[in-house]
């Protein structure tokens, strides 16, 4: 069943993953696995209310649409979470602390303060497993080496404390990768970009990077956005113009076409 008839038909309850261009034969595969803030109406909330499940505790603000339209543009595969990371982090590795967290930022999460065992292996079943299934299946299939990329987001302040980057590139190990991605953000005057900003890849705390790419010899980054910088379309087409070029150019340098 495609994701839209599957929400069509459990409109509370859909697929996990959406997946874009599962035909391509792209050696860049693309991972937004905090794309959505949707909860099932029913976990009210997990306790919060409507303004706080609009913030980047509930999902990436603005990394679905670059994600979209770094697939429409480049022709890639792409996969996307469809569930807020409050219900389970898709880039967690599942039951580490902050899998279903009980706090983020400053926030309680009630609702994730003491699920049952039953509770977390439902949401192990229904959300977690089934989205890298499906794109381990995928990468499965593939013959050759392809180029992972996740999109995230982050907050231009963290409890506090201002973040001046407006781009950071994390990998495991590949400063070679994350150099020839950084390069050509540096030429641009004006841009604040860093290696390893705002967050680093630690095998307890991530999940995409380690897993799909290292360990399966894929090259791998993850692409951290400002979310202020791609909260509207505008900001999302400025950027999606300025990225595509670079990922087309790293897909062809260090992955191959399958």
């Amino acid at each position: 069943m495609s994701t839209a008839a599957s929400r069509a038909v459990f409109p509370d309850w859909p697929e996990p993953v959406e997946i874009l261009n599962p035909a391509s034969t792209s050696p860049l595969v693309l991972i937004c696995d905090h794309a959505s803030n949707h909860l099932p109406a029913s976990y009210r909330g997990l306790g919060l209310d409507a303004a706080d499940l609009k913030r980047h505790i509930a999902y990436d603000i603005g990394a679905a649409d670059v994600t979209c339209a770094l697939a429409a543009q480049l022709g890639a595969p792409a996969f996307l979470g469809t569930y807020s990371r409050l219900l389970v982090d898709l880039n967690r590795p599942f039951g580490s602390p902050t899998s279903m967290p009980a706090l983020s930022e400053a926030t309680r999460i009630p609702g994730n303060e003491a699920p049952s065992e039953a509770e977390k292996a439902l949401r192990r079943s229904r959300v977690f497993d089934p989205f890298h299934a499906a794109i381990s299946d995928f990468l499965d299939r593939r013959h050759a080496p392809s180029l992972i990329v996740a999109i995230h987001s982050f907050t231009p302040v963290f409890l506090g404390v201002e973040r001046p980057w407006h781009i950071g590139v994390l990998h495991e190990n590949r400063p070679d990768l994350a150099e020839a991605f950084l390069a050509p953000l540096r030429a641009e005057p004006g841009l604040n970009v860093g290696e390893n900003v705002p967050y680093v890849i630690e095998r307890d705390s991530d999940y995409a990077i380690p897993i799909h790419g290292t360990d399966r010899g894929n090259p791998a980054l993850l692409v951290e956005i400002r979310n202020d910088l791609i909260a509207t379309p505008r900001g999302v087409a400025e950027w999606t113009g300025r990225l595509a070029p670079i990922l087309d150019h790293l897909a062809a340098t260090y992955a191959t076409p399958n």
